[in-house]
């Protein structure tokens, strides 16, 4: 009978140390939406968007001189709530109805240049929501 008690502490402070690793082992948060890459989902005060693709970068390169300054389209995914995507596309500068409220696209980087080829992993964006409710 003594060594069952001497065996069942061991066990059971091991059986506790295990459970506290599962209880303490939740899902890494979202970023907000201030550094976002393509491809990586953030939490933009309230949804939950993914931007997907560079569909346009026309920007008027730093070290350049131009006519127009130029505008970035991106197309994003919204996660809702019910794990349903629902597409859409945001603009640089523009505010785009999303929700309850309008997200807007609010800086890409980094700055365009004529001596640089930007991949689509290079980018960054950010952005902020101004819901309804």
């Amino acid at each position: 009978m003594m060594k069952t008690a001497c065996l069942a502490a061991p066990i059971m402070l091991a059986a506790l140390a295990l459970s506290a690793c599962a209880a303490t082992g939740a899902a890494t948060p979202l970023p907000d939406g201030s550094d976002v890459a393509l491809g990586q989902r953030a939490y933009v005060d309230g949804p939950i968007v993914q931007p997907v693709e560079v569909l346009e970068d026309s920007r008027c390169p730093m070290n350049a001189r131009c006519v127009w300054a130029g505008r970035v389209r991106v197309k994003m995914v919204w996660w809702r709530g019910n794990g349903e995507k629902q597409p859409f596309e945001v603009t640089l500068g523009d505010s785009t109805p999303l929700a309850d409220g309008a997200i807007r696209l609010e800086s890409v980087r980094p700055e365009k240049r004529t001596d640089v080829t930007r991949k689509p992993e290079d980018y960054r964006f950010s952005f902020r929501f101004d819901g309804g409710i």
